[in-house]
């Protein structure tokens, strides 16, 4: 079921100074940032040679990013996203094997235009995971 990762996500609070850090210090190459009204956030994506990293800045109050960023206010790693095939198939099996999908289960359209859905992290060793159908 579980294809390949698709990217590390990690909470900032400043979106333009961590890209800073990834550009200059690390030579990275940094896409635009862009805003996710529907996600509650404003994203970056850095390109690796073998996957990215996604930086996630808060848009308002209400978004989980603000509230990731009041338990751990210098940021940190948010989520990771696996790729899968067909995201109902995978999203029935781990259902049916127990595991939690947040929201109402049904997939969102991410920050690559593609349908996504987030996994409880009590279910995946304490971390909270993506999937996004390729």
């Amino acid at each position: 079921m579980i294809g390949r990762l698709n990217h590390v996500a990690i909470a900032v609070k400043d979106i333009e100074a961590a890209s800073a850090v990834y550009r200059n210090a690390l030579g990275a190459n940094v896409g635009a940032p862009f805003d996710q009204p529907e996600h509650g956030v404003k994203v970056v994506f850095i390109e690796l040679p073998n996957t990215k990293i996604e930086l996630l800045e808060p848009l308002g109050a209400g978004s989980p990013i603000a509230k990731f960023l009041e338990k751990a206010p210098d940021g940190g790693i948010h989520h990771v996203c696996y790729e899968v095939d067909d995201i109902l198939v995978a999203r029935d099996q781990l259902k049916a094997q127990g595991a939690r999908v947040l929201g109402d289960g049904n997939p969102k359209i991410g920050a690559h235009g593609k349908p996504v859905l987030f996994l409880h992290p009590k279910d995946f060793c304490g971390t909270l995971v993506e999937l996004e159908q390729v």
